[in-house]
Order: structure tokens, then C-alpha cells, then sequence
């Protein structure tokens, strides 16, 4: 999912409505862990900061089932776990603040045995609000822009009154943004933050609060996240992908950009006219490579050289047609698996322009492809996962994690059972299945769902906060 003027939109909708490893996966190292996060795997939205959307921990597995739930007044699009175990979410309210207000960003904190909500904390809505890409500091604490044009680190502390969560410190950074956005956030190797817009400003915030900012090419713009290596961070527009670097002074610069083909309009199943992935960062290294999705008439994989934006190899990302992803790929070694949400019904308001066609059944599908030898190979394909998250990869057990509607049989779209389920990375079967809610209560909105220590998954919906486990 994309930022919170996206998620705003999702919410109002849904008020009105509610009145075992492969052979060529290696364990190749990842992209590592930034100093100024919380913990491995568990506080950044994509996983690591190669945005690999993988973990070293073990998911809900073969006994995976709901153990608690709550509702948290609105929809949670990114959660994280901190040191201390507990759950902290990015939600976009039904009414929140003071004066009460439609759509408002809220970080909440969920208790991790019963999932109940501990303390929230309104973030100033503005008319671009802040993006659902924040992380955890190495303070635990939640790093989000809000709509005044400033960066927040907010704390959770237990007092004698209970959990309270406060903004424990203050970025301001509204004169770069030129009157736009923030829709990315992420830390780096060097301690710094840095920030996207959606109208294509990218910048950094070092350690001791200087701002440096560049703005890309008029007229592209950004919906995905930001991925990091030790060397810069890889950004994509709806025009190119582009690999950035920071100076002494904090000032993003271009090593390289390549264009790809973006369509002729915006897919049905996605949110913006261009990609819908955030790149991944993968192979040798752990960074080597990076991948993307284009929005070709039919969709190509891109696997390219990260330090020059030469192609290693390119390959149909699907074999079936039509179809596309809004969903970022996930990988494992030399190996990246990407989703397909074609036809994923979005409500009106919370996409960018019409789609080509108007519409498409949501009949989902997902496929692995690997890289041997410079070229690019599909290992399986499948036609009938209906993935409705953006699913979660983990090393540990070796299955794929995420909720899902039954396969698609004709009729209306995006209703019955919603299942939590785990597919072999190895084979792509379905080895879980196991109902957690049904739709449209429970629709599960593409939103990230977070793999915790102890086997659990974190996941919300339009409606509920999920802790499912084994």
C-alpha cells in the first residue's frame, strides 16, 4: 500500500460502507540493518532495508490460527515490534483528534498477548498526510511524517495511568517539501532519515537535524517506498527507477536512472499510472541486484546491476495475462516472487486517474523467478492465490505469509472468507489454510502484515487488528 492520503481515501470508503528452500536459494547475506532501527526484521516496513519484504523468523506455520484481535477504530497499514515486544501500528482513524476528524493518521500501540489497544496518538492531518513508510528508531520509537511537514519519533511509555505515547522529537522539515507531501521514509547506514514526496522532492535528515533535499524531473511522481543499501537507496517514480547517493552535505544525487515502460494508463489492481512496486534489493551481496515490475502492456520483471543500471536480465512477469502487481517483490537469494493484484477492486477515490480497462476480475496469481547464470528463470507460477496482503517471506520455515480469498469463481469480487495462509517458497503450493474473518469486515486492503517473534502475525484489515498464530 502506498501513503496515508491513499489509506484516507480506503477508510472513507469504508465508513460509508459500515454505517523448504529451492535449489538456487542461497542464504546470501541481506541488506543488513541500518543503525538507527529497533531490531532486525521487525522495524521497517518491508522487512529489511533492502525492502525484501523476507524475515529470519518463523511465521504462524501449519497450526497458524486468530489468537486475539481488536478494533483499532480504523485501518492499520504497517506495524512494527519493537525490542520490548510490542506492537506499534501507522492507522488511519474513521474519527479521531480534537476536534474530531475524518481519516486522521493515529499511531497505535496494540498489547502483544490479547492485542488490545494500549494508547493512540492523532498525528496533524494536513491535506497531503503523512506516509505509512515509518520504522522504529533504535528507541523503539515510531518515525512518521505528519501533515504539518515535520518528522516525528514517537515514544510508548508506561505510566502510573497506563501506556501513553508522545512525540519525544520534532524534525521539521516543511520549507524542502515546497508545499508537497511526505510519502517515504527510511533510515540509512550512515544514521540519516531519508524522505520522499509525492511530487518527487527526496531528501535526508542527518543525526543532528540538517536537511539537505534535491527535486527529481517535473511530472514524476512517487506512491512506493524507499530501499536502502550501504551505498545510497533506490527510488522509483512513475516515470524511472533511480539509484541515489548523499553527500557530506546531506544532498541526494542521481548515479544512475533508467526509464521503463510505464502503459498506457493505470492497471486495474494498482494505485497509480506507472510500476507499483517498491524496488527490491537482492542477490549478490545481499545488494547487488535490484528488481521492479514495469506496467508494460505486459508486465516485465527487471532485474538490474544496482551500482550502473545495466540490465542483468528481464523476463514476463507473468505467464498468464492480463496482469500486474501493486505489490513489492519479495526475495530470497538470487530469487525474487512477485504477487500479482490485478483486478483488485480499490474504492474510486483512493487511485490516481482511470484505469485501462475500467475494470478486471481480481483472479490473482503469484510467481517465482530466479536468477541463474545472468538469466532470468521461472521456477513456478500460480493462477488461483488471491493474495489480498502484501504478503511476507520467511527464511525460517520457508513459506510465504499472508491472508487470502478463496479462488476466484465468478460473481461479486473481494467477498466470503478471508484465510490466513502459507505457501512453499520451494514449490508454490498452498500448505495453510485456515479462515481468520470474512469480507467486507475483514477486507485485508493490500495492507502489510508483520511476522513478530513467536511465530505471530501481525495484520489489520478495514476493520480489526489480527495476531495470528500457532
Amino acid at each position: 500500500m502506498k501513503g496515508f492520503t491513499r489509506i484516507a481515501a480506503l477508510v472513507s470508503a469504508a465508513a460509508l460502507c459500515l454505517g523448504a528452500v529451492g535449489a538456487t536459494a542461497t542464504a546470501a547475506p541481506d541488506g543488513g540493518r541500518p543503525p538507527g532501527v529497533a531490531t532486525d526484521w521487525t522495524s521497517l516496513m518491508h522487512g529489511d532495508a533492502a525492502s525484501t519484504d523476507s524475515t529470519a523468523l518463523r511465521g504462524p506455520g501449519r497450526n497458524g490460527r486468530l489468537l486475539a484481535s481488536s478494533t483499532p477504530g480504523g485501518v492499520c497499514a504497517a506495524t512494527f515490534v519493537g525490542t520490548d515486544g510490542y506492537p506499534v501500528s501507522l492507522c488511519t482513524a474513521y474519527i479521531a483528534g480534537s476536534p474530531p476528524q475524518v481519516a486522521t493518521p493515529v499511531v497505535t500501540l496494540f498489547d502483544p498477548k490479547t492485542a488490545a489497544v494500549l494508547a493512540k496518538l492523532p498525528l496533524t492531518k494536513g491535506g497531503l498526510l503523512g506516509g505509512v513508510y515509518g520504522y522504529l528508531d533504535e528507541k523503539n520509537r515510531v518515525v512518521v511524517a505528519d501533515g504539518s511537514g515535520a518528522v516525528l519519533h514517537v515514544g510508548h511509555h508506561r505510566t502510573s495511568r497506563g501506556w501513553k505515547l508522545t512525540v519525544d522529537k520534532r524534525v521539521d522539515i516543511k520549507r524542502h517539501l515546497r508545499g508537497d507531501g511526505v510519502t517515504g521514509l527510511a533510515p540509512d547506514f550512515q544514521g540519516r532519515t531519508w524522505f520522499a514526496t509525492t511530487h518527487g522532492v527526496v531528501g535526508t535528515i542527518a543525526p543532528d537535524g540538517r536537511v539537505g533535499s534535491t527535486h527529481l524531473p517535473k511530472g514524476e511522481d512517487l506512491g512506493n517506498g524507499l530501499s536502502i543499501r550501504r551505498t545510497g537507496a533506490s527510488i522509483l517514480t512513475t516515470h524511472a527507477l533511480y539509484e541515489m547517493r548523499a553527500g557530506a552535505d546531506g544532498v541526494p544525487t542521481t548515479v544512475w536512472r533508467r526509464a521503463y515502460d510505464r502503459g498506457q494508463a493505470r492497471r486495474p489492481g494498482q494505485l497509480t499510472w506507472g510500476s507499483g512496486t517498491t524496488p527490491t534489493y537482492f542477490g549478490p551481496n545481499g545488494d547487488g541486484w535490484v528488481a521492479i515490475v514495469d506496467n508494460a502492456a505486459i508486465p516485465k520483471l527487471w532485474i538490474l546491476d544496482s551500482d550502473t543500471g545495466a540490465p542483468v536480465c528481464s523476463l514476463r512477469a507473468f505467464t498468464s495475462s492480463p496482469q500486474g502487481t501493486e505489490n513489492s517483490p519479495m526475495a530470497w537469494g538470487n530469487s525474487v516472487v512477485v504477487p500479482s493484484t490485478y483486478g483488485f477492486a480499490y474504492p474510486p477515490m483512493a487511485v490516481t486517474g482511470p484505469s485501462r480497462p475500467g475494470a478486471a476480475p481480481f483472479r490473482g496469481g503469484m510467481t517465482r523467478i530466479d536468477v541463474v547464470d545472468g538469466t532470468c528463470k521461472r521456477v513456478w507460477e500460480t493462477r488461483t492465490d488471491r493474495m489480498a496482503t502484501l504478503p511476507r517471506l520467511s527464511r525460517a520455515d520457508g513459506l510465504i505469509h499472508g491472508l487470502a480469498y478463496r479462488p476466484y469463481r465468478g460473481g461479486p469480487q473481494q467477498l466470503g472468507p478471508v484465510d490466513y495462509v502459507g505457501i512453499s517458497f520451494a514449490t508454490g503450493k498452498r500448505i495453510v489454510t485456515r479462515k481468520v474473518g470474512d469480507a467486507p469486515l475483514d477486507e485485508p486492503m493490500q495492507l502489510t502484515g508483520m511476522i513478530g517473534p513467536g511465530g505471530v502475525l501481525w495484520q489489520g484489515t478495514v476493520t480489526r487488528m489480527l495476531k495470528i498464530g500457532g
